[in-house]
C-alpha cells in the first residue's frame, strides 16, 4: 500500500508539502502539485484505502440528459444517490468534455478533487479516459460501457441480448417473418451491443438475419432517408429500433408517408422513456428500470472499493407492450416495395 510518505521520498519533498498538494493547499506551486499528483498516480496511491473520511462519488455524465425528471440520466442519479447519501457517501454530478480528458488524466483528476469513485453515464469508445481506465487504479462504474482486465472498474445496464430476445419473440408470435433494425452509429459500446444482441435473438428465433436487414447512422435523417426504405423493400413487417427517441421519430416519419401503424408495420423501441407511453399509438419497448441501475451502481461501486473485483451486473430486462405492435401483415402496400 502506498503511502504519503512513499510519495514524498520519490518526489524528495516532506510529507506535509505531499499532503497539501494531494488536499490543493494554495501555498504548493502549480508545478509542484502536478509532479507531486503524478507521482501519486504513477506510484498506485489511492484516496480509497487512506482517506477514510474523504466519502465522496462524482458522477460524470457527457451525451446524456440527467437534469429534468423524466431525462434518461436524471432517474440513474437519483437511484445512485438515494443509496450513497444514507451510507454517508457525498455524490457530485459533473459535466465532462473531452477538453479535461485531454488535460488530466482520470486517476490524477480524482486524486486532485478528493473523490474516492466515479459512476460514469454517456462515455464514446473514442472518450480519452475510457482509455486510461484500462490501467486506472481508482473505482469506476461505467453505464454501458466495458473496460477489460481491469478490476477497478465495472459494467452497468441492462441485459441488452435478454432485451432483444423478448422483443424479437413478441413479433414472432403476431406472425412477423422478416424484421429489421435501425440504430444509432456504433461508436458507442451500447449501440454495438445491442446490433449484435438483435441479429443474434432474430437467429435464436429461427428467422432471417441477414445484416441487410440493419442500417445505422448518427444522424436519424440517414436512418429514415437512406436505410429505412432500403429495409422496406425487403418486405420487412416490423422494425426494432435501438432506442425510443429513433422509434419515435421513425414512427412520425411512418405516419407522414403513409404507412399505418401497427397495421402496415409494427415498431419497437428500447429504453422506455416516458415519452414512449404518449406517443402516437402508444410505443411497445424494452424498459430500463433507471433508477435500479442506479442502485446497482452504488453496489458495484461498494464491491469495488471493498476489493471485489465485480466485472459486470446487467439488470432482467422486461418487454413493455402498447399499441405500436400488432399482427403482421400480410404484404406492405405496393408502392414501399418499388
Amino acid at each position: 500500500m502506498v503511502t504519503i510518505e512513499d510519495i514524498a521520498k520519490r518526489v524528495g519533498v516532506s510529507k506535509s508539502t505531499v499532503s497539501k498538494a494531494l488536499n490543493g493547499a494554495t501555498d504548493v506551486s502549480e508545478a509542484m502539485r502536478e509532479s507531486i499528483l503524478g507521482t501519486a498516480v504513477e506510484m498506485g496511491y489511492s484516496r480509497t484505502s487512506h482517506r477514510r473520511d474523504v466519502k465522496t462519488f462524482c458522477v460524470f455524465v457527457e451525451n446524456m440528459a440527467y437534469e429534468q425528471p423524466g431525462d434518461f440520466g436524471y432517474d440513474i442519479i437519483l437511484g445512485f444517490r438515494k443509496m450513497a447519501e444514507p451510507m454517508g457517501f457525498a455524490v457530485v454530478v459533473e459535466d465532462l468534455d473531452e477538453r479535461t480528458q485531454k488535460e488530466t488524466s482520470y486517476d490524477q483528476y480524482m486524486l486532485q478533487h478528493n473523490y474516492v469513485g466515479a459512476l460514469c453515464l454517456g462515455f464514446t469508445l473514442t472518450d480519452t479516459w475510457l482509455y486510461q481506465m484500462r490501467s486506472s487504479r481508482t473505482p469506476a462504474v461505467l453505464l454501458d460501457n466495458y473496460v477489460k482486465a481491469n478490476p477497478t472498474t465495472a459494467y452497468i445496464g441492462v441485459d441488452n441480448q435478454e432485451g432483444m430476445n423478448l422483443a424479437v419473440s413478441h413479433l414472432k408470435k403476431l406472425g412477423h417473418r422478416r424484421i429489421g433494425y435501425l440504430s444509432g452509429a456504433l461508436g458507442s459500446y451500447i449501440n454495438q451491443a445491442r446490433y449484435s444482441a438483435f441479429f443474434q435473438a432474430l437467429r435464436q428465433c429461427g428467422l432471417p438475419s441477414d445484416a441487410k436487414l440493419g442500417g445505422n447512422a448518427y444522424l436519424f435523417s440517414d436512418c429514415l432517408q437512406t436505410h429505412f426504405p432500403r429495409i422496406l423493400k425487403q418486405g420487412v413487417t416490423a422494425i426494432v429500433c435501438s432506442h425510443d427517441l429513433l422509434a419515435h421519430t421513425l414512427m412520425i416519419h411512418c405516419l407522414e408517408i403513409g404507412l399505418r401503424i401497427p397495421e402496415d408495420i409494427s415498431i419497437i423501441g428500447f429504453d422506455d422513456l416516458p415519452l414512449a407511453a404518449h406517443t402516437i399509438p402508444p410505443l411497445t419497448t424494452v424498459q430500463q428500470i433507471r433508477p435500479e441501475i442506479g442502485r446497482s451502481a452504488f453496489y458495484a461501486m461498494t464491491s469495488l472499493m471493498g476489493g471485489i473485483p465485480i466485472s459486470t451486473l446487467l439488470l432482467h430486462a422486461r418487454l413493455i407492450t402498447r399499441k405500436s405492435t400488432g399482427p403482421a401483415p400480410e404484404k406492405l402496400p405496393v408502392e414501399f416495395l418499388r
